[in-house]
């Protein structure tokens, strides 16, 4: 497809999503756009690490998790600043053609630091979680995922990303956490605390 096919259909797909709002809705977008209301979670998690996996693994993935999410928001960061696309809240075409947009963040969103984060942190810990044979996790796995669409969908009902940013970002967030998580599966192996050892490890 012609690349600017592509960025019309990006941008047609990104005001129909942006066009589903609401004041209602508004303040839902906001709450899973706001990082600092991830943090319990965050812990939440860290700490079933530790549960489920011993202290060895736990602080291992701890590790692992929080090395993902310093990567993923620096590699956005780099792509951003190199590739330059505006936010749809910085365009003034978007914004002429009815792009809702209740925040207005900085100037380049190629590609979505939110996504990339959370669906990093949603394959990592997966990953992590997993490691324990003893159980296959698959509500946490529904849950997990489940959050990261909503909050990378939230960039886009406030007017903060591109679809196609948000689905870069997850694609390449997806790719970080699977490569630092089963890194990280290695070095357990390796530190004698692998899968097969005893969680009171």
């Amino acid at each position: 497809m012609h690349l600017d096919r592509l960025i019309g259909l990006d941008q047609q797909i990104t005001l129909a999503i942006n066009s589903m709002h609401s004041p209602f809705t508004d303040a839902i977008w906001k709450f899973f756009s706001s990082i600092p209301v991830w943090i319990p979670m965050y812990a939440i998690v860290a700490a079933c690490l530790f549960w489920r996996l011993g202290w060895k693994r736990g602080l291992l993935f701890t590790i692992v998790l929080g090395l993902m999410v310093l990567f993923c928001d620096q590699f956005a960061n780099l792509i951003k600043n190199s590739v330059q696309r505006l936010r749809p809240c910085r365009d003034a075409a978007m914004m002429a053609a009815g792009l809702h947009a209740p925040r207005i963040g900085s100037a380049f969103g190629f590609f979505s630091g939110h996504a990339a984060n959370t669906f990093g942190f949603a394959a990592a810990s997966t990953v992590a979680l997993r490691t324990d044979r003893r159980l296959r996790y698959r509500g946490y796995i529904a849950w997990i995922y489940i959050w990261c669409t909503l909050v990378s969908l939230s960039r886009v009902f406030l007017g903060m990303h591109y679809f196609g940013d948000i689905t870069v970002g997850a694609i390449a967030g997806t790719a970080i956490g699977l490569a630092l998580a089963y890194l990280g599966r290695y070095a357990a192996g390796r530190l004698a605390c692998g899968p097969q050892a005893s969680p009171q490890q």
